[in-house]
């Protein structure tokens, strides 16, 4: 089959790989209708992950199903499903109390309590790299899902694929950083950041009864997209005084909950630069740090934006000082799939706006060019295999 694979930083191609196959009782292969680029695929794409051996990415997909293995009762072939993007076996400790994303049998060779850089990480992930499991991802034509019992989605007839793709990953992701910011109705929201998971956080938002909802991002072109199918407010941080500005809007006071939907990917000066290869980080800490001066004393700083490693001149003092609640992580997607499944079956939510961009998986070079580099206001690539 075709696949799209990862070979170096910078370098994914279309290319042969071998067919996926049922190998353990409780597999399913499926095959893929539609898939798309996220923003955590870059962290391998750019280097932020290591990632030594080829691997097909890709974390958000759905599709057909091909073949179950004997233990596989709930789906048969020709079932169209939606895929979780942790893999989570449903019996183990953590499955059991709701933390699917921390499955200790999905990760066999390299999970652990510690979290490490590169040691004992958690549960198994999608084409995510060797660290999470070694799984090749949803960018190909065919893919194998382990537990495939637990984890696949039935999805109505009546949907497409676009309707409902993004229940795989960054609708739940946006939904968990509301969930974690415990709004009682009302409340201010601030998200950081109007790529594909901060514009679902901001639906998610209005959903769960915010009473504002603002924007921060540094590309007008997303500020316009979170304007058009959202309803918010937006500040671009580049040119106003993005503090000074979340205070005035909110009495001096800040956010009731800023969530932090960038990670350590956010755009950086020369000097920040320089100074994270001084301190062997990845990436950045500022756009957290933001969410630290602009929540209010006492408020909430949810963390969906992915860090990789530790961060030097870490602010506790200012957390300790204004006794700030903070929760970090992936997504309940397990958890949660299926009651986001029927806000959009009831017409509650539409997920299908953020796209921007329809390519056929052949074109997936290009795909994550445009993606990384924002081309042509790029917000989020859906890919056709």
């Amino acid at each position: 089959m075709k696949a799209g694979v990862f070979h170096k930083i910078g370098d994914i191609r279309y290319e042969n790989v071998d067919d996926p196959k049922i190998e353990q009782p409780r597999d399913a292969v499926v095959r893929i209708t539609s898939t798309a680029i996220c923003g955590s695929d870059l962290h391998i794409y750019d280097g932020f992950l290591p990632q030594l051996q080829n691997e097909v990415l890709g974390h958000e997909f759905m599709g057909i199903v091909e073949d179950v293995g004997p233990e596989v009762t709930r789906l048969k072939k020709g079932d169209r499903v939606i895929v979780p993007f942790t893999i989570a076996c449903g019996t183990c400790y953590f499955c059991q109390h709701g933390f699917q994303m921390h499955c200790e049998a999905s990760n066999p060779e390299h999970y652990g309590p510690d979290g490490g850089l590169t040691t004992e990480k958690g549960g198994g992930l999608f084409g995510y790299s060797d660290l999470y499991g070694g799984y090749n991802g949803g960018q190909a034509e065919a893919v194998r899902v382990p537990f495939a019992d637990y984890g696949l989605r039935h999805v109505p007839q009546e949907l497409t694929d676009e309707q409902v793709l993004f229940l795989t990953d960054i609708f739940p992701t946006g939904w968990s950083a509301i969930e974690w910011g415990e709004l009682k109705g009302g409340e201010t929201v601030v998200i950081f950041g109007s790529g594909p998971v901060g514009l679902m956080a901001q639906k998610a938002a209005w959903l769960q009864g915010a009473g504002r909802v603002i924007a921060v991002d540094p590309l007008n072109y997303r500020l316009d997209r979170a304007r058009s199918v959202n309803r918010v407010e937006t500040i671009n941080p580049d040119e106003v005084d993005v503090i000074q500005a979340i205070r005035e809007m909110t009495g001096g006071r800040g956010a009731d909950v800023c969530v932090d939907a960038v990670g350590m990917e956010a755009s950086r000066s020369f000097m920040e630069k320089a100074k994270a290869v001084i301190n062997f980080e990845k990436g950045t800490s500022k756009v957290l740090e933001l969410c630290f001066q602009t929540v209010r004393r006492g408020g909430i700083v949810p963390v969906v934006g992915v860090y990789g490693s530790p961060f030097d001149n870490f602010p506790l003092h200012r957390i300790f000082d204004k006794g700030l609640t903070m929760r970090f992580g992936q997504s309940f997607v397990h958890e949660r799939i299926d009651a986001l499944l029927d806000l959009v079956v009831q017409g509650k939510v539409v997920l299908n706006d953020i796209i921007s961009h329809t390519l056929p998986l052949s074109e997936i070079s290009n795909a994550y060019d445009i993606f990384k580099n924002k081309e042509d206001d790029c917000t989020k690539v859906v890919l056709k295999p």
